[in-house]
Order: C-alpha cells, then sequence, then structure tokens
C-alpha cells in the first residue's frame, strides 16, 4: 500500500516514539509510506529522546493570548493542507493515516476532496484535556474541531477502550472504532543488557532498584515514592533511577536532598531513545504511580518487555494490559498508602518479583502488544476501507468500557494531567 503519514507533533517524546515506530514497522511490512510534518520527516539518526519535550511550542503558547494561539493552530490546518495536497499529487495514496491533534482538519479535508479513505490515530481527547488543565479561549470552536474530525474519519483508532468509549459517545459510530494501544519493538529491547550488568553501569551493584521513565510531571506522584525511600520500609540497598526530565524533575531532587537521600536518587536527565533500554534493565521495581484515565502509557510496554515487576494504580484503562498479581501489583488511587505498601511488598519478596517480571514479559506476546502487529492491523483496516468492505474488527469498544466510560472517565481526566506524557 502507499500510506500518507500525517501529524502535527513537534515534541521529542513518547509521542515520537509512537510516530517513529509505526512508521519504521509499516515500511518493515513492505508498504511505502510518505510523511508530511511540521519540519519533514526526521532523519533516523534523529532519534526521540526519553523524558523531552518541545519547548518552544509551550514558550509560544505561553506568550501569545489563547485565544490567538487557538487560531493560528487551526489556520495552521490550510498550510498542512497545501503540503498534503502537494505530496499526494505526487504520490498517489491509498490510504491517509493521521495522528489526531487540536484544530487538525488537513486530513479530512484531503480526504473530501481526493475519495482517499482516512485512518485517525486517537490519542486523548485534547479539548477536555485542554479545557481541564491548560485552559481553551475558543471552547465552542475546538469542539466542533473535534467532532469534525472524529465524526469524518473512516476509521478512528484509539489506544485503549475508556478512551473508545468517550468517543462513541461523541457521536462517531461503533463500526468505525477500532482500538489500537502503544506496543513495543522487541528488536530493539532484546539488545538490553542483563540486571546485573546494567546496575554495574549506574554503580549500583547489589542495590534494589525503584525506576520510572519518561517525561516527570508533579501529578505522577514520584514525590511518594522519595518520601516512602527515607522510611524505615525501604531497604538500604533500594536506589531510585528517573530516566527523563520534566517540569516536576527541580522539586523531587529538592526533596530527595531535604531527606537526606544522596545518591540513592538519580535523574539521568534526557536520554536517547536507544539508551532506554540499558537504563530500564537495572530496574528491579518498575513505576507508574499516575495515569490519565484514557492513556495507553508507552512506559508500561517498556516495563513489561523487560520482564519488571510493575507497580501501577488500579484503574480502567491500565487493567486492559496489566492484571493484578499476575503481571502487575495493582493499588487504589483514592486509598492512602496502597501505593507504598505495595512498595514494601515487592521491595521484601525477591519471589514475587520474579514471578511478575515472567508475567509482564510473557504480556507482549499474549496481547501482541508490538509495532508490527499494530501496523499490520493499520494496513488490514487500510485494504478494507480501499476496497469498499468497512472496518473489520470495529465496533468492540462500545460495550463493557462504554458503561464504564460514563461514570469513570470524566472524573480521572479532571484529576489527573495532560496526556502529552500519558504517550510518553
Amino acid at each position: 500500500m502507499k500510506i500518507l503519514y500525517h501529524h502535527r507533533t513537534a515534541s521529542k517524546d513518547g509521542q515520537a516514539v509512537h510516530i517513529e515506530e509505526m512508521i519504521g514497522s509499516l515500511r518493515a511490512l513492505g508498504h511505502e509510506v510518505c510523511v508530511v510534518a511540521p519540519g519533514g520527516e526526521s532523519a533516523p539518526e534523529e532519534k526521540s529522546t526519553m523524558g523531552n519535550d518541545a519547548g518552544w511550542v509551550h514558550r509560544l503558547r505561553a506568550k501569545l493570548p489563547k485565544a490567538l494561539y487557538e487560531l493560528l493552530e487551526l489556520a495552521y490546518s490550510l498550510v498542512a493542507y497545501r503540503r498534503l495536497a502537494a505530496a499526494a499529487r505526487a504520490f498517489g495514496p491509498d490510504v491517509i493515516y493521521e495522528r489526531y491533534n487540536l484544530y487538525l482538519l488537513s486530513g479530512l479535508m484531503l480526504k473530501k476532496r481526493l475519495g482517499v479513505p482516512l485512518l485517525l490515530e486517537v490519542n486523548a481527547p485534547l479539548v477536555d484535556e485542554r479545557a481541564r488543565f491548560g485552559g481553551l479561549a475558543l471552547p465552542r470552536l475546538a469542539r466542533w474541531a473535534e467532532d469534525t474530525v472524529w465524526r469524518g474519519a473512516d476509521a478512528v483508532l484509539p489506544v485503549t477502550k475508556v478512551l473508545g468509549a468517550m468517543v462513541a459517545a461523541r457521536g462517531v459510530p461503533a463500526e468505525r472504532l477500532v482500538v489500537i494501544p502503544n506496543g513495543i519493538n522487541e528488536d530493539h529491547f532484546d539488545a538490553a543488557p542483563s540486571p546485573d550488568e546494567a546496575k554495574r553501569a549506574l554503580g549500583w551493584d547489589g542495590a534494589l532498584v525503584l525506576g520510572f521513565t519518561g517525561f516527570v510531571r508533579d501529578w505522577h506522584g514520584m514525590d511518594r515514592v522519595i518520601r516512602w525511600m527515607a522510611t524505615g520500609a525501604a531497604p538500604a540497598n533500594a536506589r531510585l533511577l528517573v530516566v527523563g526530565d520534566g517540569p516536576a524533575r527541580e522539586d523531587l531532587e529538592r526533596l530527595a536532598a531535604e531527606l537526606r537521600l544522596g545518591d540513592r536518587v538519580r535523574f539521568t536527565g534526557v536520554v536517547s531513545r536507544d539508551e532506554v533500554p540499558r537504563h530500564v534493565a537495572a530496574f528491579d521495581i518498575a513505576l507508574q504511580p499516575a495515569v490519565v484515565a484514557y492513556a495507553s502509557p508507552l512506559k508500561l510496554f517498556e516495563y513489561l518487555a523487560l520482564g519488571k515487576a510493575i507497580v501501577a494504580p488500579r484503574q480502567p484503562n491500565i487493567e486492559e494490559v496489566l492484571d493484578d498479581e499476575l503481571n502487575a501489583l495493582l493499588f487504589e488511587p483514592s486509598q492512602a498508602g496502597a501505593l507504598e505498601a505495595l512498595l514494601a511488598r515487592l521491595a521484601s519478596d525477591e519471589a514475587l518479583r520474579q514471578r511478575l517480571g515472567e508475567g509482564a514479559r510473557s504480556t507482549i506476546a499474549r496481547l501482541h502488544l508490538t509495532w508490527h502487529g499494530n501496523a499490520e492491523r493499520v494496513v488490514a483496516l487500510g485494504q478494507s476501507l480501499k476496497a469498499g468492505q468497512g472496518v473489520p474488527g470495529a465496533g468492540k469498544v462500545a460495550e463493557k468500557a462504554a458503561e464504564k466510560a460514563a461514570e469513570k472517565a470524566a472524573a480521572p481526566v479532571a484529576a489527573a494531567a495532560s496526556a502529552e506524557d500519558a504517550k510518553a
């Protein structure tokens, strides 16, 4: 197939990982992919970094009035449309694959002009998210834009069933919805060193390493982990490794210093994606202390691929991938001390860590959680749509997920934070 791949993502974080892996997997399957993006397609050596973000975008957003910034976002659709149309004339695509972003109408405009099927990847309900956390000056316009794109796509690909139910509630027919979660590049993680080698490289031989990857934000709850590190429940050899950077780093480092934890807590700062496996390999306990209600956190798949004992909140989107006591320990987010109790339990039970790690490693194959598998599903969807046969496998998200979404999706979205990190 000839796939016209469009996105408006400038950041080099988990979003970029998703983009790069999907494009690479589609090409590895033998399909042609033409990428249209803000700055063009990155060269192979310009791989994304973990725990980084598009700072210039956030600076621009901070300086401009919200209404003006949003109108510029909408106006960008015209710029992007011209690029897409020019690429389509030269490339002759069979399908358009677009990563959804707020006010981005370009893919839909080209679909209507050419009659080429549009597959829309949706990672977050951005109108709700930005209205709650960043603020929207033009909420009616934003809602119109989001509804228009979601309802106009031939296939909508949310990353979780929870998110799929939220999309369905906005008027997208169930027969156009197919859940495709994040995945993993197994070859990339097969090259990871052994845990002992990874710890030795850090100068932490014999340590019990707790770890977190990604763009760390205040709401992630890493302060709870650092405070636990200073209690008697944490073994003397316990260490915390945060792989990445983010707005919460400075406060967390200050907290660790106040608690006199010294080198027991370490931040790597921004690292190349190629370096992530050798850091995660050192983890004995992998942390996902908090997550938005609809996300498919990329870090979870990395933890699973390397067979780590995972601690995560018990909520519907997480339970789409993790099973308590099988491949993770899940805690009630609203229960005081629940996270800390699980940390203490895991820290003192090596056999439990090993059992959960084995369950985690087998999850990737059991649920087919690879980028290669995701690309195969996208190709099958594209071929079916091109042949006029509809969307195979659609409609399933509206079953149990629809019931859960009505009562659980709204509150966690309000309590959690931006999905920009949820992809990281």
